[in-house]
């Protein structure tokens, strides 16, 4: 995967560890590498703890890398100068999980949405309003919502207002962290149909980050599955649901339920044997190994490769070494 500006992110190799103490090493992102290409949804799923919500911070400098290249629009974001750097952060906003959490409770939510046009100083006095006003339509609220504080509203408002806040400043990317997994199921999928609608009307890209697979198919152009800080498969979604590659990818789409009685009755979930292993001290050969039951030698002494198996399907798994 070349750094060309017709990808309007790309990461490469990236690493993030944090020092946990008495000399330890937590390796949250292991050597990652993926696009995303304007226009386009790209989900990344895994399991609590992959190391997905961290990749996705990382993107938008909430952490900085420990190591590998993060370019957007052909430009390395490490390198950008002062002025670059915050036009960078106005391009790449950001949709939290918890929508609760990450919204100011002494805050209206007028003051809220409009905390990135104050910062990027985008509209004043009747304008900076307007645009208040003109969000909240946007995300199915009303402009006397403006007055009011985050505790009173619902779940699924509050995360409709965490998205207007993302939207303020007319961003180009969205990394979307896990946005619906907080919410009830009756809510998820109106949230995620806004999304939508928004990408289509805004002409948006989103990182969308969730451990739900049904939704992740969904919403998603293409998808890339996480375990222990590693990318183990990528590929367009619907190759991805119709020829899963990876024995990991395989157990987690044998958890997705089908709305059919019959065929749910009679299907074979894949359940995962062994822990997980430890991120502070990662196995030297292929991460999902111990988990494995087709698991050879050779998994256990040397990581495998995300290897292209034609049609931009990558799996890295030596069932599949060409």
């Amino acid at each position: 995967m070349s750094n060309s500006v017709k990808h309007l992110l790309e990461v490469k190799n990236l690493k993030k560890y944090f020092n946990v103490g008495s000399g330890q090493v937590l390796k949250a992102i292991d050597d990652v590498s993926f696009y995303i290409d304007k226009g386009e949804t790209f989900g990344l799923v895994g399991e609590s703890g992959c190391g997905k919500s961290t990749t996705g911070r990382t993107i938008t400098r909430l952490y900085e890398a420990t190591s590998g290249e993060i370019y957007y629009d052909g430009k390395d974001i490490s390198r950008l100068k002062k002025r670059e750097a915050k036009d960078y952060t106005k391009d790449v906003q950001m949709i939290f999980q918890d929508p609760y959490a990450s919204l100011n409770p002494r805050m209206t939510v007028g003051d809220i949405i409009a905390e990135g046009i104050d910062i990027h100083n985008i509209y004043k006095g009747k304008e900076r309003q307007e645009r208040i006003y003109e969000l909240l339509g946007l995300v199915g609220l009303n402009q006397e919502h403006a007055n009011r504080f985050p505790h009173e509203f619902s779940g699924g408002q509050r995360q409709r207002i965490g998205i207007a806040r993302a939207l303020a400043i007319e961003p180009k990317l969205i990394i979307c962290d896990e946005p619906i997994s907080a919410l009830d199921v009756s809510i998820q999928a109106q949230v995620v149909n806004l999304l939508e609608e928004l990408q289509r009307n805004l002409k948006l890209t989103y990182l969308f980050i969730a451990h739900d697979l049904s939704m992740v198919k969904h919403i998603s152009d293409r998808v890339g599955v996480m375990y222990l800080g590693s990318i183990v498969e990528m590929a367009p979604s619907v190759e991805l649901y119709k020829n899963s590659m990876h024995p990991y990818t395989g157990a987690l789409m044998s958890a997705i339920p089908i709305p059919d009685p019959d065929i749910e009755r009679s299907r074979q979930r894949i359940l995962l044997e062994g822990d997980v292993p430890s991120p502070i001290n990662p196995p030297a050969g292929c991460k999902f190994a111990s988990r494995c039951k087709h698991a050879m030698p050779i998994c256990k002494e040397k990581a495998p490769e995300l290897v292209d198996q034609g049609g931009g399907h990558f799996v890295a798994c030596y069932l599949y070494d060409k």
